[in-house]
């Protein structure tokens, strides 16, 4: 920083100077052991951040025009209602509609009937996998010239369900004819790193996995002859550890942009975000409000394109209109009422989070070559090595949710033991287990509070 003005009434201070001063009011205690702490990444963070930690590394920054819309999903179970539902909820600020389609029989005529799709983002996420039903929407998107994201994601149902939807040669098929389908408006594939997220892997494991997830699409597609333009979609949950969380997405666009490059690709991604269920409590259920608002929060700043909240009742109740209307309304007040609008420049040049942002790159990428090395991402989740480390990292992080260590509000700490909780589940909160056949060990989504409200449960 060039001193002028006011400030050249000041000396510049070194880190060295800086640290000696904390060394002096820490009156004999150690420096590291008192203010150095190590999180689940093995990242040392330190008190305090100085320029000279940006002294020879690189560092990302977005376009400045760079902007992101307010989200909201949609399950289109029943087409009226869901078009009823988006036509309502884009006259109240929603500008990206994400819809779960469930079935191949949906009739997209009838989803968009009266839909304007200008300045809208349309994503889907589908529980099938089909050629027919999803041209039949790329033709209707591409006469609409919208802008959507199909988030077609073959190795994220394997990596959740266990089993491919057809079979690995079906799916890579199917894959292969609707890439072709792509424009630069409709981006197809999607990669979905908020599976590894909720069920306990670290981020530098979220990154390198999400980059390797999305390298097994990169060989396949230009094996088959792609052109140098591929637009993908990256979905993230958000978790709770704030400033990890704004460099955990920077990270991400930048690994991406390297990777891409590497194939000569020049295309951009786009990042969905939505804060993950991992954190999230059943009893003094109003705490997630917080959650999720400090969650949007990261993801804003961390430079998402769109960002979907989670209702604060969204583990135990069905969809409905008051929790929705109250996580839309977080987000509209983040844009319209807390000026961020065009706050993912606010965290661009922060010596902490650019720090955070090039070590979980590095560590990321680390992680990424070791997985291409040993065979690639499919090759590591068939031989379960991918469940296994993202079981230790999920054991580490409980044990320290049991000891106290990561605080949740109203459930490991400072408890209401009036609250009841038994008469209000409208939907079941913890992981169901079916036994059933599979061809790999599925990745099982899992919150940290589960067993502590199963026994609070029990005891009510």
């Amino acid at each position: 920083m060039n001193n002028t003005g006011l400030f050249n009434e000041f000396p510049e201070v070194s880190a060295k100077q800086w640290k000696q001063k904390i060394q002096m009011d820490l009156k004999g205690a150690d420096y590291n052991e008192t203010l150095v702490w190590e999180s689940l990444e093995s990242i040392n963070v330190k008190p305090f951040y100085h320029q000279e930690d940006l002294k020879n590394i690189p560092t990302y920054s977005l376009p400045k025009d760079h902007d992101w819309s307010v989200g909201q999903s949609i399950y289109v179970g029943d087409t009226q209602k869901a078009n009823t539902k988006a036509l309502e909820i884009m006259e109240k600020g929603v500008e990206s509609l994400v819809f779960t389609i469930p079935n191949e029989k949906t009739d997209f005529e009838a989803l968009f009937k009266g839909i304007n799709p200008e300045g809208l983002e349309l994503y889907f996420n589908f529980d099938f996998l089909a050629l027919e039903p999803i041209k039949k929407l790329v033709s209707l998107l591409k006469d609409k010239k919208a802008k959507a994201h199909l988030n077609i994601d073959i190795i994220n149902h394997l990596a959740k369900d266990g089993n491919w939807y057809h079979n690995m040669e079906k799916d890579h098929e199917l894959l292969t004819e609707l890439v072709s389908l792509g424009t630069s408006n409709i981006s197809i594939i999607g990669v979905d790193l908020s599976l590894y997220q909720n069920s306990g892997a670290n981020m530098v494991q979220q990154l390198a996995y999400g980059l390797a997830h999305a390298n097994e699409y990169l060989n396949h597609i230009t094996l088959n002859g792609a052109e140098k333009s591929l637009p993908i979609t990256f979905k993230v949950a958000v978790g709770s550890n704030y400033f990890f969380e704004i460099a955990k997405i920077k990270a991400l666009r930048w690994l991406w942009n390297s990777l891409a490059a590497e194939y000569g690709i020049k295309s951009n991604c786009t990042i969905l975000a939505i804060p993950s269920k991992r954190n999230k409590t059943l009893y003094d259920y109003n705490v997630n409000m917080l959650r999720t608002t400090s969650e949007c929060m990261s993801a804003v700043l961390g430079g998402a394109d769109t960002v979907c909240n989670l209702a604060y009742d969204a583990i135990y109740h069905k969809d409905n209109e008051f929790g929705e209307r109250i996580a839309r309304n977080q987000l509209l007040l983040l844009k319209e009422e807390g000026y961020f609008t065009e706050a993912s420049q606010f965290a661009d040049g922060a010596y902490y989070i650019e720090s955070l942002t090039n070590q979980l790159a590095e560590k990321a990428l680390v992680l990424f070559k070791q997985i291409e090395k040993a065979g690639g991402f499919l090759d590591s989740l068939k031989k379960g090595m991918v469940q296994r480390k993202i079981k230790e990292s999920a054991e580490k992080e409980q044990q320290l949710f049991d000891e106290g260590k990561i605080v949740s509000l109203g459930t490991n700490k400072y408890q209401n033991p009036q609250d009841r909780m038994k008469d209000n589940l409208e939907l079941y909160p913890f992981v169901k287990t079916k036994a059933r056949k599979t061809i790999i060990e599925p990745i099982i989504e899992k919150r940290l509070a589960e067993a502590s409200e199963q026994k609070r449960l029990n005891d009510e």
